[in-house]
């Protein structure tokens, strides 16, 4: 055989493959049509909304201060520099004009996708400031109950959560629930949290895996550009950076070390509750956490000479007064257990300077507010996660 026989062998062969893998695709295609033609039940009419009569890695602890490394008046610099509403400004400039002070007014502008007017309610798993909605378009209404299995493959990217909402025959948007009826879904997976922004891999593998739930399901994905989505990721991402505070306060021994197993009684008459992970909280009385408390011991130690008190401010809401409350409790257990109030470097806590924290965490409390993300808010309590 000679080598122009063996190259035309080898063409044709590869035309063959090509021919017989493109009709198979065909086929697969073709099935996947029919199959969503006639897979509905005999109540499926009964989805059709009637017609109208008229016509969404842990930090490090800091000491007590929010400022620390800022003198008095480049603290004053930077709250000087937040954002503020401007009254002679239309809403129209505000949008395309954010202040370049708050990165998530920003990414929020920068955000490829326009969502649904309903769709944007900041308690509704989908949140337009720190999700990236994806709406999928559906080639008829849908029922809850068969969409669900395949939303529910999908629940994570990496360290980031998806959600799944849907517009209902009033308009209104829900989560994807059985019973309920859909005339469009909207996807939305979390930006960012404490621990990395969104980056390519996991967004190249939502995608992968968003298209193929909505062959499925028969919808359309309107995907945006993945180089805008990184950009309001990273914007996010550096605003949890730029917020992500801690305060703990710590009661010293004035003589002896303290015996760990008499400490869990005074603890417990305190308020504080004792987790499964070890951790001693104290409660806010609905279900949320105020602070928490560490004997800075280890799991065989005996004695401890320090207790430490710790306030993840963005996660606890002004009205909680989670560092007045914190205070408070510190200056309780000193009292009761013969100690101090210290900082980190073992310098003792006057009151003055307890003060003048007070007066940071409320102006750090409305920074958040001016971001749209309130401390202790679901938007804050995703993100800071």
């Amino acid at each position: 055989m000679t080598d122009l026989q063996t190259s035309l062998f080898i063409i044709g062969g590869a035309f063959l493959v090509g021919v017989i893998s493109y009709n198979k695709w065909q086929e697969y295609k073709a099935k996947k049509s029919v199959e969503r033609a006639f897979s509905g039940s005999h109540d499926d009419v009964l989805m059709k909304a009637p017609p109208d009569k008229e016509s969404v890695e842990a930090p490090a602890r800091h000491e007590p201060k929010l400022f620390e490394s800022d003198s008095d008046a480049e603290f004053d610099a930077k709250m000087a520099a937040l954002p503020h509403d401007d009254i002679e400004q239309s809403a129209e400039q505000n949008a395309l004009e954010p202040q370049l002070s708050n990165p998530v007014a920003a990414a929020h502008v920068a955000s490829p996708v326009q969502q649904p007017a309903a769709a944007v309610h900041r308690d509704l798993p989908v949140d337009e400031l720190i999700d990236c909605a994806i709406p999928l378009a559906l080639d008829a209404p849908v029922r809850g109950d068969k969409v669900l299995p395949a939303l529910q493959s999908l629940r994570h990217v990496g360290n980031k959560p998806i959600h799944f909402i849907g517009e209902d025959a009033n308009g209104d948007w829900e989560p994807v629930a059985h019973g309920g009826i859909y005339s469009t879904l909207l996807a939305g997976v979390q930006l960012a949290n404490r621990t990395n922004p969104l980056n390519e891999i996991e967004y190249s593998e939502l995608v992968s895996r968003l298209r193929q739930i909505a062959d499925d399901i028969g919808a359309e994905p309107d995907l945006p550009d993945m180089m805008e989505v990184m950009h309001s990721a990273r914007s996010l991402h550096q605003f949890v950076i730029e917020h992500d505070a801690q305060l703990g306060v710590n009661i010293q021994s004035n003589g002896a070390p303290w015996a760990i197993s008499t400490l869990q009684a005074a603890l417990t008459r305190q308020g504080f509750d004792a987790r499964p992970e070890g951790r001693m909280v104290m409660s806010d009385g609905e279900g949320g956490l105020l602070f928490s408390l560490s004997t800075n011991a280890s799991a065989v130690a005996e004695t401890t000479s320090r207790l430490t008190l710790l306030l993840d401010v963005p996660r606890v809401a002004p009205d909680r007064d989670g560092y007045g409350a914190m205070v408070a409790c510190g200056r309780s257990l000193a009292a009761r257990l013969g100690g101090v109030l210290v900082d980190d470097s073992n310098q003792p806590l006057a009151d003055v300077q307890l003060a003048e924290i007070a007066g940071q965490v409320d102006a750090f409390y409305h920074e958040m507010d001016a971001a749209e993300i309130p401390a202790g808010s679901v938007r804050a309590l995703r993100l800071f996660s």
